[in-house]
């Protein structure tokens, strides 16, 4: 059985969401482990695979993945049953990838390179900016209210994750709010921030 290692109200959370959703929780084991927060609390926990005692780490058997797009892949593609994937031959797998190595690739560091207040001209010629980000989910998101069309997928998950936890951030794109709005609206999402309201 696949083992998650997992911090409470972190970006793991999101892999808990997805497990939800995917209805798969009896089939993956998840450890609750401590990790270092951005207030100073916390700190590294003996019990995490993780090198650099971050989270999400996912073990399977002998394999090991961190990165979160790189585990919903690996889980949507373990379980394409449940849907939130696109499987090998499928006609959207490209887009469904590519949207996932864009949130690791490009949108996290543009996120979070611009809440740290850092900008230079190498960083906009490797990532763009903030606005050229919400440029390419506008696009996306114009016509349709999700990202590979009209149903939701793990892609629409991880990618709109940030703005739950900073929502903030969010541009006036009506587009793009009421993509985080029906996204955050789903009951994986409650289900979880429930359970993990009781660990604090």
């Amino acid at each position: 059985m696949p083992t998650l290692y997992h911090a409470p109200q972190s970006r793991s959370s999101s892999l808990l969401v997805l497990i939800e959703e995917m209805g798969i929780g009896d089939q993956i084991d998840v450890v609750e482990v401590h990790v270092r927060r951005q207030d100073g609390s916390g700190g590294p926990d003996p019990r995490n695979p993780h090198p650099e005692g971050k989270v999400p780490y996912l073990v399977a058997g002998t394999d090991h993945l961190r990165e979160r797009g790189a585990i919903v892949a690996y889980l949507t593609d373990r379980f394409p049953e449940a849907g939130l994937g696109r499987p090998v031959g499928h006609p959207q797998r490209g887009a469904y990838l590519s949207w996932l190595f864009y949130y690791q690739g490009v949108m996290e560091p543009v996120l979070v390179l611009d809440w740290a207040k850092v900008d230079h001209p190498a960083v906009r010629a490797t990532f763009r900016d903030l606005e050229t980000m919400f440029a390419r989910l506008s696009e996306a998101l114009t016509d349709q209210p999700y990202l590979l069309g009209a149903s939701y997928s793990a892609a629409d998950l991880l990618l709109s994750s940030p703005f739950q936890w900073l929502p903030e951030t969010l541009p006036e794109d009506p587009a793009i709010r009421a993509w985080v709005a029906r996204c955050a609206d789903r009951p994986a999402i409650a289900a979880v921030a429930a359970r993990e309201a009781a660990l604090v």
